[in-house]
């Protein structure tokens, strides 16, 4: 199975959504980017999945695809989801936990924690 990165992001300037950006940069992976705040479907998907508003919030989906490519571990109602790795899905990861979930994903090989 083809594996790609879809980032819900939104327009304006958030720092967790920065981080995700330079760690993508500096190791030359492509992603796709939705705007919840242009997006009605994909506002309320994020809204389903964290209970938040949260971005970014990052998927590994099939090709072609915007949705996680396996089920996501529940977060419990009204916790927060930063930082958390729920399989195909991580929510304002900081740099080093999404470097790892990139890792663990295959995206990056051979690569430390915290590196790029």
């Amino acid at each position: 199975m083809s594996k790609q990165i879809v980032m819900y992001s939104r327009t304006m300037g958030c720092p967790f959504v920065s981080v995700a950006k330079r760690i993508f940069d500096d190791y030359a992976l492509d992603y796709q980017e939705i705007f919840i705040d242009k997006d009605m479907t994909a506002r309320e998907r994020v809204l389903q999945w964290t209970g938040f508003l949260s971005v970014p919030t990052i998927v590994i989906a099939e090709a072609g695809s915007y949705l996680p490519f396996a089920e996501v571990a529940p977060l419990e109602p009204g916790r927060s989801p930063r930082g958390i790795h729920r399989g195909a899905m991580i929510t304002e990861p900081s740099a080093e936990q999404l470097t790892d979930w990139l890792a663990e994903h295959g995206f990056i090989v051979g690569a430390a924690a915290g590196e790029g």
